[in-house]
């Protein structure tokens, strides 16, 4: 059984055995559990939030460090109020009492720790989502086997240099696959029941990069060859530059062009089941406000 102990953190591929107790670690992050919102959130796909909204938990922090990030005031600049894993269960009770189709719970990573006392202290009658950058320890997830129900892992990149570039992990590829292949060993694909709501299983998502769309065309691949067709993937057309990059290809929103090449290749590919998710015209329907409701 893998140690999960804050004092030598090692529960990303980092490995940064940082004690978080006395100082951040890689993610930034110390041993403090911080969550910016906790609240119904109508962003996420329809088997997700369908018309009750998902219960979601947006945590501060993250492992991956993307200069892409849409979530950068959360993710680096680590806002969030401070939370006991009771706070958490609380929370998740609450969620539950407004309604919510699941516990959506968006960056674990840095607080698996903190979450797995939250849930061995009230498990939600609802599914628990865990909806992660894909850059995770094969051994952290099978500690969480049975408390999650539905993974939902973003597969970003399977060029090396790209996840290098924009991501500071090269290598990402690797360490995402080997991830998803224990998600799906654990639960399978995404299961629906029969109000079309996610109830268990596996859903990759897939955000296409500006200017990258031979490392959106090798992702798809990459997924139908390990999981088949019938693999849900959801394909992300909501990239928005909320701030300026070195990367001048990062700093504009995808083209029609773009939009409908990566569509074309995800249909001629064959999937068939997924979602093609098309953001507003700011992005906000995708991105909540940050303003501590909740927690």
């Amino acid at each position: 059984m893998i140690d999960l102990d804050l004092r030598s953190c090692e529960l990303c591929p980092r490995l940064c055995r940082v004690n978080r107790e006395e100082k951040p670690g890689a993610c930034g992050c110390s041993a403090r559990l911080l969550a910016a919102r906790a609240a119904l959130h109508f962003g996420e796909e329809p088997c997700i939030s369908g018309s009750e909204g998902s219960g979601t938990v947006f945590f501060a922090g993250c492992n991956l460090h993307c200069v892409f990030c849409q979530n950068h005031k959360i993710s680096r600049e680590r806002y969030g109020r401070e939370l006991t894993p009771a706070r958490l269960a609380e929370i998740f009770r609450e969620l539950e009492a407004k309604g919510a189709n699941n516990i959506n719970l968006v960056t674990p990573t840095p607080w698996v720790t903190e979450i797995i006392k939250a849930l061995e202290l009230y498990r939600p009658k609802v599914p628990v989502l865990y909806n992660t950058s894909g850059y995770e320890r094969v051994e952290v997830l099978r500690a969480l086997e049975g408390l999650v129900d539905v993974w939902l892992p973003d597969y970003k990149y399977a060029d090396t240099e790209l996840a290098a570039r924009f991501s500071g992990a090269r290598d990402y590829p690797e360490v995402a696959k080997a991830a998803i292949r224990e998600m799906y060993r654990q639960s399978g694909n995404l299961k629906l029941n029969a109000e079309g709501k996610a109830v268990s299983g596996v859903m990759i998502r897939h955000l296409v990069l500006p200017l990258h769309l031979k490392n959106s065309f090798a992702v798809l691949e990459e997924i139908a060859e390990e999981y088949g067709t019938e693999q849900y993937v959801s394909l992300m057309f909501q990239y928005t530059p909320f701030r300026e990059t070195r990367y001048a290809e990062l700093n504009r929103s995808l083209t029609a062009r773009e939009r409908a090449r990566a569509e074309d290749y995800f249909l001629r590919l064959g999937f068939q089941n997924g979602y093609i998710q098309e953001a507003d015209s700011r992005g906000s329907r995708f991105l909540p406000d940050f303003n501590l409701e909740g927690v």
